[in-house]
């Protein structure tokens, strides 16, 4: 199967013509953060990253490629990543039905998080997690002492807008709290919504108040008054009085569906290249769906200083985990747990040896030019003859050596 062609028009093009005017502008309103993942995306596969020039070792073809900036915001560079993560996750499978829960943060939530990325992103994996974790375990629910959860962390709307919300794939059962056996959940329905939404809210909550206790909160413009106790408590108090969203979709039809699904969640960026559809005297027009209203598709067109800047409210603090694991899935105790829910539902102990083994999920990247065959000759195989690290004016201009000639067969060593 051929790849896909590759999008006329890329988020990189966009910050390329901006650049100028855009960092002009706002370049010192952005954290440090910011400003890398922009210059990494603008510089993405072009000479300013490096390169190198492959030559066919039969014709005389040749060709130049530049190197990737590998930001995990990059919408170019996360389909490698995406698929080398997918192979790993195959052994971890089990014969068992999975559901998906999504915990979103409730607007007045989501402002102050923008001021306090790492500590209230961080919060809403713990207490999605330990929700998740209390309600399976209550006997009138489940009576499962430990499942398998998998989170996801995504901050924006098809909008761009900020809308930060956890999406969780949860296990449909878990371990006994001796570890003798598997308590299975119905194969349609895993938790109650509206008690899982009422104790993430409350978690949530309780995790805040001792964080600004803790002087860990900080408060910038309209929200600075959120600084004194009083104020803060009564915000907290609204927060809490209200219905926070939980929500769960239903069940997948069998276990190798969620791999499939996961590929669109887990290396995602706040969007992808084959939205946008133009760029045009300093504006930029995407396509969204407006789940607000049956998820039509519809067209948005913003300045592109503002498709920027909601592009960046996404950039996520360095070293922070957006992929995370809890449960039986918990990375310090994950094959051992693992082994053990296996023998319980009474699956083949050489499974995971077998999953192990299998060949890596082939990447799909519809950017990468894999290393195949010489595409004028159809005879040779292109090699790399010549490579740089970084720009220079005359990184291109260098002579290339030729290529060697393929040998007969019967010389070969």
């Amino acid at each position: 199967m051929s790849a896909a062609p590759r999008p006329s028009l890329e988020v990189a093009d966009i910050f390329r013509g901006e650049a100028a005017s855009f960092l002009r502008g706002t370049g010192h309103r952005l954290s440090f953060a910011q400003q890398r993942v922009f210059a990494a995306i603008g510089a993405c596969r072009t000479a300013a990253l490096g390169g190198h020039v492959a030559a066919c070792n039969h014709c005389d073809h040749q060709k130049i490629s530049y190197n990737s900036c590998r930001n995990r915001h990059c919408p170019k560079c996360q389909a490698m990543a995406r698929a080398e993560w997918l192979a790993r996750r195959q052994a971890e499978l089990l014969p068992i039905p999975y559901f998906h829960l999504v915990f979103t943060l409730p607007a007045e939530m989501a402002a102050l998080a923008l001021q306090n990325k790492r500590l209230m992103y961080g919060l809403l994996f713990e207490a999605a997690s330990q929700t998740i974790a209390q309600v399976a375990a209550n006997p009138r629910h489940l009576g499962a002492h430990e499942v398998g959860v998998l989170a996801v962390l995504h901050t924006w709307g098809q909008n761009l807008l900020h809308h930060p919300h956890l999406h969780c794939v949860v296990s449909g059962g878990g371990l006994s709290q001796d570890g003798a056996s598997w308590i299975a959940s119905r194969s349609y329905f895993f938790l109650p919504v509206r008690v899982l939404s009422r104790v993430f809210r409350n978690k949530y909550c309780q995790l805040l108040r001792q964080a600004y206790e803790a002087g860990a909160l900080e408060f910038y413009g309209a929200l600075a008054p959120l600084a004194e106790p009083s104020a803060f408590r009564r915000w907290l108090a609204a927060a809490a009085g209200r219905e926070w969203v939980v929500y769960a979709k239903p069940p997948f039809r069998e276990p190798l569906c969620v791999l499939k699904y996961l590929a669109g969640y887990t290396h995602r960026v706040a969007i992808s290249n084959r939205r946008l559809l133009k760029y045009q005297a300093g504006r930029v027009t995407f396509q969204y769906k407006d789940y607000a209203h049956g998820s039509r598709t519809r067209r948005m067109t913003l300045t592109a200083s503002e498709f920027i800047r909601r592009f960046l409210l996404h950039v996520l603090p360095k070293g922070f985990m957006r992929i995370r694991h809890y449960g039986y899935l918990a990375n310090r105790h994950r094959r051992q747990k693992l082994a053990l829910c296996r023998r319980l539902l009474g699956e083949s102990p050489s499974r995971e040896s077998r999953d192990n083994n299998q060949p890596a999920l082939a990447a799909g990247d519809e950017d990468a030019e894999p290393m195949i065959g010489c595409p004028v000759c159809q005879q040779g195989h292109l090699r790399i003859v010549h490579s740089w690290d970084r720009y220079s004016p005359d990184a291109c201009q260098q002579p290339v050596r030729p290529a060697p000639r393929a040998r007969p067969r019967e010389d070969s060593s």
